[in-house]
């Protein structure tokens, strides 16, 4: 009939206003979207009433109820509301027959199994890709934060590293050239004969500061160690130690042939840190150096027999930590022993190759046999700062032996 034709047309053309009227406009609002999921219902169910081929709208009509309802609990029960309208639609249009109830069960039963099955698979597909997108999201600001973090300890690491160098090399020059300084005003101040001595090695130690700095610009480990390895180094800060301070040095080295770069800059470090102690704070007559390579070991010790100091005691100055520091970056230890007859130092770090020893033990002995003059004139303040505050004490982490023998106050032992 044809009043069925202009209903089912009439269902249709609402359908369609509906979409653009509301449906354009209404994902994820709650109101228009139930209004919008209404009229779909609605004219999907007339439309099937007026006309059984009107039936084709639900493949239009569950994916429009499955993209606008958010719940996943509400889409279902638009599902199956759908599918009673669309049911009593064939009831009105094809009747109450067997074979039409059949038609009817079977139609339904199909469209809606196949669009729950769609429904639920698809977004269970798009709840595990927000996930995912949350997931990715979260890892990304993770990256960021730790590429910030890394930079920042990079950042932190390079400045200790940088205050560790400008320590154990340009601090230790300049400290050497001010102690030269004094020794060359006392030398002009009596007359002596010995102020061009003093002069040249002023000179000597403000160009090594120099090589030290350009060196340290130039990002190499050390300008010591560019002839001769470890051992000539050793030597000469030996030998200039002696000439600086009047203090005999005596360096005595076995097997460092398979020590690589970074081993023997961290002995070296160490060397002049520990002379460095010994020109500053002991006051000693002699000091020796003594590196020992054993297997995979090596193993450096800095004696004096000047006065001693109380390992327990606070410090507050870097060179010890800094050393502690320089030798923990590496795996290794510190070990300080101090008595009112001098102090040893011993650093200890692993290598990572074998030791090849030398056919005998090199010692480098002072040249002269003279023993050895106060830094300044009688009766004057000797030079050498009485600070027992930077030697004083053992970085936390440094072994040091439970029992120290008595010691007398610095002031009270002449050097």
């Amino acid at each position: 009939p044809q009043w069925r034709t202009l209903g089912a047309l009439a269902a249709l053309w609402i359908f369609v206003l509906a979409w653009f009227t509301i449906g354009a406009r209404a994902c994820y609002r709650p109101m228009p979207t139930a209004i919008f999921i209404a009229l779909v219902i609605v004219c999907t169910g007339a439309g099937t009433a007026f006309s059984p081929s009107l039936a084709t709208m639900q493949a239009i009509s569950y994916p429009l109820v499955w993209v606008f309802v958010a719940r996943m609990r509400n889409a279902i029960i638009a599902n199956v509301l759908l599918a009673l309208a669309v049911g009593g639609g064939f009831l009105i249009s094809l009747g109450t027959s067997e074979a039409a109830l059949t038609q009817i069960i079977v139609t339904l039963a199909l469209s809606l199994g196949f669009s729950m099955a769609m429904g639920l698979w698809i977004s269970r597909v798009f709840d595990l890709s927000t996930e995912r997108q949350e997931l990715i999201e979260r890892l990304q600001a993770a990256q960021g934060q730790l590429e910030s973090l890394h930079r920042d300890a990079g950042a932190t690491a390079e400045r200790e590293r940088l205050a560790r160098e400008i320590h154990d090399t340009i601090a230790q020059r300049l400290t050497g050239i001010v102690l030269l300084a004094q020794r060359a005003q006392g030398e002009f101040a009596s007359g002596g004969a010995a102020l061009g001595d003093q002069l040249a090695l002023l000179e000597s130690g403000a160009r090594d500061a120099l090589a030290e700095t350009r060196s340290l610009v130039a990002a190499t480990a050390s300008a010591n160690l560019v002839d001769g390895g470890v051992a000539a180094a050793l030597e000469r800060l030996g030998e200039r130690f002696t000439r600086e301070t009047e203090v005999k040095v005596t360096v005595t080295i076995t097997g460092t042939a398979a020590m690589d770069r970074d081993a023997e800059v961290v002995v070296l470090r160490c060397a002049q840190e520990g002379l460095a102690n010994v020109r500053k704070h002991a006051r000693a007559r002699t000091a020796s150096v003594t590196l020992k390579v054993t297997g995979s070991t090596a193993s450096l010790t800095v004696a004096d027999d000047g006065v001693g100091f109380d390992t327990s005691a606070a410090s507050s100055g870097f060179g010890l930590a800094g050393l502690h520091e320089r030798l923990t970056l590496v795996g290794g230890s510190l070990a300080m022993t101090s008595r009112a007859t001098g102090t040893s130092l011993v650093a200890t770090l692993p290598l990572a190759g074998q030791s090849v020893p030398f056919d005998s033990p090199r010692e480098r002995n002072d040249a002269t046999a003279a023993e050895p003059r106060a830094v300044a004139e009688p009766g004057a303040t000797p030079p050498v700062p009485n600070d027992s505050k930077n030697r004083s004490a053992v970085p936390a982490g440094i072994e040091a032996p439970t029992s120290v023998g008595k010691l007398k106050k610095r002031s009270e032992v002449t050097p």
